[in-house]
């Protein structure tokens, strides 16, 4: 009983896998605050390494979301779950504040350092040149909410419209996949590489660039970048180089912003594992009808049951499988959902005497270095 009452709070510090007959490939931390409101992060894995890393930051001044999908392998991911943040924090106080350029100097520079990480470690590790990661962050300050965007992962607002004297909730997208599957995306792509009609194939059931990739933006994937990789001799051992006039990817991210209203009710932060499963409507939907309590777990499991559905099977089937195996019935989900609270007049009151924070999920479901990371992160903001 004892050690349960001294377990207890670390639960609700860093969260908990789920056990006692839940999923123990997931990973929760049910309700937390931020400056204007509750959040809650769910997270499963499904790939033998988790690939999804992901954080909230929050400060009386401003609260940061990150949700960073990496392929290819965790390194990427990884990096930006490191770095991202205190690039944007560094040039926030050099800049006088959160703007859009602030956020394209925190990618521009998280990317140029992992690039010089790739340099370095060519030799041992070639196969880091062809590693990279999605990158979606979210950032609300002085009622301003950012939204930036490399890759696929997506960003969903809850917004409350009176139809009828009845309450209800659409939903906005926010931020814009950068997948060849969406012909705009193809187009844009096509466009900036008129002399090569290869530049995006129809193979294995996508679309790809190159037939290798199917985001066009990212942290990472350096041989798509520069082409100088592509002809070194130790990169050349590891893999299939493939002959580059220019980049085919680009780490240019989008950026919207807008002045949050009272009718926007909460924001969902989530990697395409998710929305492989849901629509935005329906995500929207699940968050609107239920208590907030575990509500980014809600999602997550919701998304496994539509996977275990497509399949004939039950979400208690899926959840039997082994991290790996598991990745042919749905990828690696990261939920975030951030409420917004300010028409209530309770922003910036909350974390007063709570100066700063920071959530990380775990690096590896069973891996605790979340605890460190989260360590770490406040060292270098504070």
């Amino acid at each position: 009983m004892m050690l349960r009452s001294c377990y207890r709070p670390l639960e609700r510090c860093f969260g908990r896998v789920a056990g006692g007959g839940g999923d123990g490939l997931m990973w929760h931390a049910d309700l937390k605050q931020h400056a204007s409101g509750d959040y809650s992060i769910a997270v499963v894995q499904a790939n033998s390494n988790l690939e999804d890393q992901s954080q909230v930051f929050t400060s009386p001044s401003a609260t940061y979301v990150g949700v960073y999908d990496g392929h290819g392998g965790p390194e990427a991911s990884r990096f930006v779950n490191k770095h991202l943040f205190p690039f944007m924090h560094k040039f926030a106080k050099e800049h006088g504040g959160l703007s859009a350029d602030v956020i394209k100097k925190a990618f521009n520079a998280t990317e140029e350092e992992f690039c010089h990480l790739v340099k370095r470690s060519l030799p041992l590790k070639p196969q880091i040149a062809s590693v990279g990661s999605c990158c979606l962050v979210g950032a609300i300050s002085n009622d301003v909410l950012y939204v930036a965007n490399l890759g696929d992962s997506r960003a969903v607002l809850g917004r409350r419209v009176d139809e009828d004297k009845k309450k209800t909730v659409v939903a906005e997208r926010l931020s814009t996949d950068h997948n060849v599957a969406v012909e705009e995306v193809r187009k844009e792509v096509e466009a900036l590489h008129p002399d090569d009609s290869h530049i995006v194939v129809y193979t294995r059931g996508v679309w790809r660039i190159k037939g290798i990739i199917q985001v066009s933006r990212s942290i990472g994937d350096v041989y798509l970048k520069k082409p100088e990789f592509n002809r070194d001799p130790i990169y050349q051992q590891f893999g299939n180089p493939i002959p580059l006039k220019r980049p085919v990817m680009t780490a240019e991210p989008s950026i919207v912003f807008r002045k949050l209203r009272s009718e926007d009710l909460f924001l969902i932060f989530a990697s395409d594992g998710l929305w492989e499963q849901l629509t935005d409507e329906a995500a929207v939907e699940i968050v609107f009808k239920n208590p907030r309590a575990g509500i980014a777990k809600r999602l997550v499991r919701a998304a496994i049951q539509e996977a275990a559905k497509k399949r004939e099977m039950r979400y208690n089937d899926i959840k039997k499988i082994e991290k790996g195996i598991r990745r042919h019935f749905h990828d690696d989900i990261t939920v975030i959902v951030i409420y917004l609270d300010h028409q209530k007049g309770s922003s910036n009151g909350r974390l007063k005497n709570n100066a700063i924070g920071c959530t990380s999920a775990p690096v590896d479901i069973f891996s605790r270095d979340a605890d460190q990371a989260e360590v770490d992160m406040l060292q270098t903001i504070s």
